[in-house]
């Protein structure tokens, strides 16, 4: 049991994602309207290396991505992802996770 447990706590020790806050991104999109269009949009974020999560809001037209530290979007990039997927990118914030 006590080896299980050290095993753990160096994994957890060693891994920088553990201890990355990183940042979360909130965008404006038009255009997402079924569960079909949050599917395209989480794929194309799934590509991209240190995406955590991703949220999809139908409803409000928001894509909120949790990223790990070190991870930066631009609106050039975001401009062009959602294009390509069919949609039209409105704006972007960032804020620091903690």
């Amino acid at each position: 049991m006590k080896k299980t447990l050290l095993t753990l706590f160096l994994i957890l020790i060693l891994t920088p994602a553990a201890w990355a806050a990183g940042s979360q991104y909130v965008m404006r999109v038009d255009g997402l309207a079924c569960p079909y269009c949050a599917y395209g949009v989480e794929k194309k974020f799934k590509a991209i290396e240190g995406v955590e999560k991703i949220d999809v809001d139908l409803d409000k037209g928001i894509v909120t991505v949790d990223v790990v530290d070190g991870v930066e979007f631009t609106d050039e990039q975001m401009k062009k992802l959602f294009a390509d997927s069919g949609f039209t990118f409105r704006s972007m914030t960032r804020k620091d996770r903690e």
